[in-house]
């Protein structure tokens, strides 16, 4: 079995034969929760693929309302990518420093909330490129020519709320699954947002993320039939929609790129997730 949308993936070998050319904008998403000991900033300094932009989805988010890294509207993002010098007629590149999960997943799933298709993620990211002894720089992040980026089209489907995913556990027309681990999704552990409730969200199913990923191969994206098989035994039925959550909206969309590459190109991600979900006052959990 092969992809069937194998363009979602950039493999390590076409970048380094296709880097600072022109058209082609390599964007460094790695991003760590604020527990975290690490700081994406400090990450990106101390070695980053040559020319590689930051792309903070804490920033590039609507920061108006009380919860982690939510997509802007459509303004703001053409504003931001923009301002990093990323155009329209550009292939986007992402990657992060820890194989896709923080957040080179959620940055290729934005670009595609906003109509700009041609972007992928680099299949196994930093820990892949540092493994193939390929090279990197040191130093601040770069500071691009500006270039225009217009949204000419939207896809909110790609998006679900808050309202919409407690609306649909009675109307059950979305399959909700959620990337956590077995244990937050259980209830039995504790969650690192700060939120009241624990458990998942009622009639939602378990696949944890990095099932989908190549724990012992720098987090590449697993072989499709391998891919297409964790998504069976979680009890997802492919030919229906299919919404995904986690903590905050980012391991997320490490189902939602799995899912893609399979052929499910319409899975849409619960923004706000757990850090919404666990303390949102009219929201049930079942544990």
């Amino acid at each position: 079995m092969k992809y069937a949308n194998p363009e979602a993936l950039a493999d390590t070998n076409w970048l380094a034969d296709n880097l600072g050319k022109s058209g082609v904008v390599v964007i460094d998403a790695t991003w760590f929760p604020k527990q975290s000991k690490f700081n994406a900033a400090d990450v990106h300094e101390k070695a980053h693929i040559p020319g590689a932009i930051r792309f903070d989805v804490d920033d590039v988010a609507d920061r108006s309302v009380d919860l982690p890294h939510m997509l802007p509207d459509a303004t703001l993002f053409a504003a931001k990518v923009g301002a990093l010098g990323i155009g329209n007629d550009d292939k986007v590149i992402t990657y992060d420093a820890s194989g896709g999960f923080m957040a080179a997943a959620r940055a290729w799933w934005m670009f595609r909330v906003f109509g700009h298709e041609n972007v992928a993620m680099l299949n196994g990211c930093l820990p892949k490129w540092l493994k193939e002894n390929r090279p990197t720089e040191s130093g601040a992040a770069a500071s691009p020519a500006p270039k225009v980026f217009a949204v000419e089209r939207t896809d909110f489907g790609l998006v679900r709320s808050v309202e919409q995913v407690l609306a649909n556990i009675e109307a059950r027309a979305d399959q909700v699954v959620d990337a956590r681990n077995a244990a937050r999704f259980a209830g039995t552990m504790p969650e690192p947002w700060p939120v009241d409730k624990i458990g998942h969200i009622p009639g939602s199913l378990n696949l944890p993320f990095d099932e989908l990923m190549d724990k012992d191969n720098a987090n590449v994206m697993r072989p499709a039939d391998e891919i297409a098989a964790a998504v069976r035994a979680s009890g997802l039925d492919t030919d229906a929609p299919i919404v995904t959550s986690c903590g905050s909206g980012v391991t997320a969309a490490v189902l939602n790129l799995g899912l893609y590459l399979i052929g499910h190109t319409n899975g849409a991600v619960y923004d706000g997730s757990w850090s919404e979900w666990g303390k949102h006052p009219d929201t049930p959990v079942e544990r």
